[in-house]
């Protein structure tokens, strides 16, 4: 990738050629100011402005957010995956190594978009966390603009691509409302994944355009593809329509959110590459940071996460399986790396680039530790083992659509260097610090320079306004708009030097329950892990207090020495929580006995219908009877194909004979064949004696029984369900997706006991 030239100095601020107070999205009936006479003659005309225009040579701006990835793996912060793209805009920029995140995406995302603290823009935790306090009610206040209502304001035409992940999960389904949709928050188009989902099947997405289902890509390319395609189409049809109006994308691929998926070419230009191991990985990726400057000179490798086992010890499968897990994510990354690069040389290619504000943040928490020892997540011993033997089965072909890579803490762990603990540890520098890249070459940037000054999520939104010369409208759509809670870092950006002092002193973080507090380069931690299930592992629930300025990476304790600096500091973070909503502190996902409960015991779900989501979702571990019909108007003993599925399990016909079938390695087929013409294919879910046996029949006919072997293979959510096809990954060998059944579906019907 060649150079981009530098054309000049950074873009004053400067007014917009219509006023701020004029708002495209809210836009009443203008006021006359002419004269309307019985003739033309006798008539002055009028041409008030409805829409704001950006001023002339405003630049654009690309905000790229990845998800899971960990300050320790790309190659532009030291790391061993080769990112080149962001390497180039890392090296022609600037590296901040002092960036923070709130620990978890739909929490991140929530603080990015709006410029304020997740609980105080009602996103304590996840999108589908609902709680009655305003901290954790999932919906993002109208009074708190995204950045996408504030450039739209300022003139700028608007995309989203890829990962959205807070409009909250009740109104995710095509029922809406859609106001909370990127459409209804300032997005002039969308392009991506359902904006209630977390992740996705990268292969197979359910992929969005504005408010509605894309068909499934012809070309079976995997999603990172289809993202850069949609971004570089976007920008080309807008700057050919108004080659002088500036454009804001917000381009959010999921990399490298599990599955890791990947075309094979990606991943297979890793093999043995980790074949040495974690802790190796580590070694040399501090030894990276270090000689880059990422880092500070004497740094060591941090202690070792508690549940990380020593990579020598490990059964030789073990290593084997693990190393190709972690190629699956290297391929992922270096992949969408690749098509960043697609969307830079575009820009360069159409004279954009150099009048283009880019800026990159590295990951919306840590690397993910929730593959837990294996990265099969939570499994017993017996369950380890094969999960293990399957994974291998699969490794000439890992990353494609018949597999779901993810990796062992032990890799999360080496991708955080040089910090400790993972994504969603508020606490701990490894859940929440991430790498950000800022690039403009018209703005006269100290290239290549490294950025040590404090920042968090929540001062990208007013950074990006000082720098554009935008401003922020008092009134967007009609609301009143709360002033934004981060502050701008755009002196540290435009600075010619690391010589200035930090203008952001003190920052909150929390998330299950587990807090902490900086200010003036200290911290203080609350881990809280004794009620935490997803840290039982770690039952810490000692204060600790650090000096980050002299202990970049948490190595020395220093809470036993400073008694009163912690007292201080714990006030001082009540006082914020009390401010922005923190409270209660939750341990995780908490059940609210007084949330409204659904009544609907009955879902129909139409043939005709491109995906169904539905919530709040039964569960059925719940121990709650449940019942699914498909009903069939053409079928036979030579039928095949799916009949009803979810990520977790399906309903389909080989050959004439109906399966059920779980994600967990379990099937029950059946004793009958489908008859021909009409007919009614059921599975009854009946919870005994801990377990829960499924019961199938044809036409009322009994034809077999299972009981399934753990919670973890229990078919539970209502969600993404679909009738005559598997969309993404099938739950077995025995079919490929989609698997369109080849006879006639009516619909489809579930029932749950109340």
């Amino acid at each position: 990738m060649k150079k981009s030239r530098i054309i000049g100095g950074l873009a004053a601020s400067g007014a917009l050629i219509a006023p701020a107070t004029l708002m495209a999205q809210h836009s009443p009936i203008a006021p006359f100011n002419g004269k309307i006479g019985k003739t033309v003659e006798d008539t002055k005309t009028d041409y008030p402005a409805h829409n704001p225009v950006a001023r002339l040579g405003a630049p654009n701006v690309v905000w790229i957010i990845l998800d899971d990835t960990g300050f320790g793996a790309s190659s532009a912060f030291g790391g061993l995956v080769e990112t080149p793209t962001l390497d180039y805009l890392a090296d022609n920029g600037l590296r901040f190594n002092n960036f923070h995140t709130a620990s978890i995406s739909a929490a991140t995302r929530a603080c990015l978009l709006t410029g304020h603290n997740h609980h105080s823009a009602h996103m304590g935790r996840f999108n589908d966390d609902k709680y009655g306090t305003p901290g954790y009610d999932t919906y993002l206040p109208m009074e708190y603009g995204t950045i996408a209502e504030i450039l739209r304001e300022n003139g700028y035409a608007t995309f989203c691509v890829g990962k959205y992940n807070v409009t909250p999960v009740v109104d995710g389904s095509h029922a809406g409302p859609f106001n909370r949709w990127p459409t209804g928050r300032g997005f002039d188009h969308y392009y991506g994944f359902n904006p209630a989902s977390g992740s996705d099947d990268q292969w197979h997405p359910l992929i969005y355009r504005d408010t509605q289902r894309e068909p499934e890509d012809p070309y079976g390319r995997p999603a990172i593809m289809r993202l850069a395609d949609e971004a570089i189409n976007y920008i080309a049809e807008q700057k050919t329509a108004a080659p002088d109006k500036p454009f804001f994308l917000y381009f959010a691929p999921g990399t490298t959110h599990t599955p890791f998926h990947a075309s094979q070419e990606w991943v297979d230009m890793y093999k043995g590459r980790f074949d040495s191991g974690w802790t190796e990985y580590s070694k040399k990726t501090l030894e990276n940071q270090i000689r880059m400057g990422v880092v500070p000179e004497g740094t060591q490798l941090a202690i070792t996460n508690v549940d990380v086992e020593d990579w020598d010890s490990l059964p030789a499968d073990e290593r084997r399986l693990y190393a190709r897990q972690m190629e699956a994510f290297a391929g992922y990354l270096s992949q969408t790396d690749h098509e960043i690069g697609r969307i830079v040389d575009f820009l360069r290619g159409v004279d954009q680039l150099d009048n283009t504000i880019i800026m990159v943040v590295l990951g919306d928490n840590g690397a993910s530790g929730e593959g837990y020892r294996t990265g099969g997540r939570e499994l017993s011993p017996k369950q380890e083992k094969e999960y293990i033997k399957a994974e291998l089965a699969k490794y000439d072909h890992y990353g494609d659509d018949r597999t779901w890579p993810f990796y062992p803490t032990g890799w999360a762990q080496a991708c955080n260097t040089p910090f400790r603990y993972y994504k969603k540890w508020a606490d701990f520098e490894g859940g929440t610090r991430d790498g950000l890249i800022v690039f403009h070459p018209a703005g006269n940037l100290q290239e290549g320079a490294i950025r040590t000054q404090y920042a968090h999520v929540t001062d990208v939104l007013p950074t990006t306004v000082e720098l554009t010369g935008t401003n922020i409208p008092k009134v967007i759509n009609g609301y009143k708009q709360a002033p934004v809670e981060g502050i701008s870092f755009a002196y540290a950006v435009k600075s010619p030097d690391n010589n200035v002092e930090d203008r952001k002193t003190v920052q909150y973080y929390e998330l299950n329950s587990s807090y902490a507090l900086y200010k003036d380069g200290w911290k203080v931690q609350f881990p809280n892990g004794s009620v935490n299930k997803q840290r039982d592992f770690f039952p810490d629930t000692e204060v600790h207090l650090y000096n980050l300025k002299e202990d970049f990476n948490e190595s020395t304790d220093l809470a036993s020495l400073y008694p009163k600096k912690v007292k201080q500091m714990l006030k001082e973070f009540d006082k914020l929580a009390k401010k922005y909503n923190v409270y209660p502190l939750k341990n995780g996902k908490v059940a609210d006995p007084t949330y409204p409960k659904t009544t609907r015991t009955h879902y129909d779900i139409l043939i005709g219908a491109r995906s169904w989501v539905e919530y709040p979702y039964f569960d059925g571990s719940d121990g709650k009877p449940y019942t699914v019909q498909v009903f069939i108007d053409e079928g036979g003993p030579a039928c095949n194909g799916v009949l009803i599925s979810q990520t977790e399990w399906a309903i389909y016909v080989l050959d004439g004979t109906p399966v059920y079938a779980t994600s967990g390695g379990q099937k029950l087929v059946s004793d009958k064949k489908l008859p021909e013409g009409s007919s009614v294919v059921k599975a009854v879910a009946a919870h005994k004696d801990k377990k829960t046996v499924i019961s199938l029949y044809v036409n009322d006919e009994a034809a077999g029984s299972i009981a399934l072997s753990s919670k973890r293979n229990i078919p539970g959510k209502i969600n993404a369900i679909n009738v005559g096809r598997q969309w993404g990954v099938p739950v077995n060998a025995d079919y490929v997706s989609p698997f369109l059944f080849s006879g006639s579906i009516r619909k489809a019907t579930i029932d749950v006991e109340r």
